[in-house]
């Protein structure tokens, strides 16, 4: 869990002011949840981004992070948190793609556990070091393949993939709870859709939530 001691309020860039331009923006492209918008205030964006970028960490945009990544857009952070939120408590959380850990750091407080998996090395190992500073201690990490999921702790109340897959992992799907969903971009470049999954009765419901840019779920 975040520290909410711990000195995240700076100045200039970093500033209240500037935080609560963030949430107010996000606000009017329709997030309601006050959870993930008082998160998205108190999580330092700023420290997940190259310090040449630092002063624009709270636009509403994606920003490169290095080794062909970026982190996402704060307002399709938001979205795919309230939406694998939306009516459930003290969940565990699968999370496929860490990345640079700003999506981690947001659902740590709103959320029991996350068991999270990145592929890249050189990112996990920042991320760890990131996240322990942040005082974030409810992350399980693994450095693996995110097609095939972390089935060791599964099943999850819920699944948050932050790549997009070319069809939904059937892998992941097994990994759901009854009553479980996951989120996730799906499609080819410049024709991704963000959809949600519910796990009811045997069967997955699909509900598309909009279009969305991400990197490439890869194999391997």
């Amino acid at each position: 869990m975040i520290n909410q001691n711990h000195d995240i309020h700076g100045i200039g860039m970093t500033s209240a002011r500037t935080r609560d331009r963030l949430v107010q923006r996000l606000k009017e492209a329709g997030i309601r949840s006050t959870e993930v918008l008082e998160q998205i205030r108190n999580v330092p964006r700023h420290l997940f981004v190259d310090e040449a970028l630092a002063s624009r960490a709270y636009e509403d945009t994606a920003l490169p992070i290095g080794l062909g990544q970026t982190i996402s857009q704060p307002y399709v952070v938001a979205k795919m948190t309230e939406a694998l939120l939306e009516g459930l408590e003290s969940v565990r959380v699968l999370e496929i793609g860490t990345g640079c850990g700003y999506q981690t750091a947001v659902l740590a407080r709103l959320v029991k556990e996350i068991y999270t998996v990145e592929r890249i090395p050189e990112l996990l190992k920042k991320t760890k070091r990131r996240l322990r500073q942040l005082d974030i201690y409810n992350v399980h990490y693994r450095l693996d393949d995110g097609w095939q999921g972390w089935p060791k702790y599964g099943a999850y109340d819920g699944i948050i993939v932050a790549a997009a897959a070319s069809e939904l992992p059937e892998k992941l799907l097994q990994q759901l709870k009854p009553g479980g969903r996951m989120i996730i971009p799906v499609g080819p470049s410049g024709r991704q859709k963000l959809i949600k999954v519910t796990k009811q009765n045997g069967r997955y419901e699909q509900l598309s939530l909009g279009l969305v840019s991400f990197v490439p779920l890869i194999h391997g």
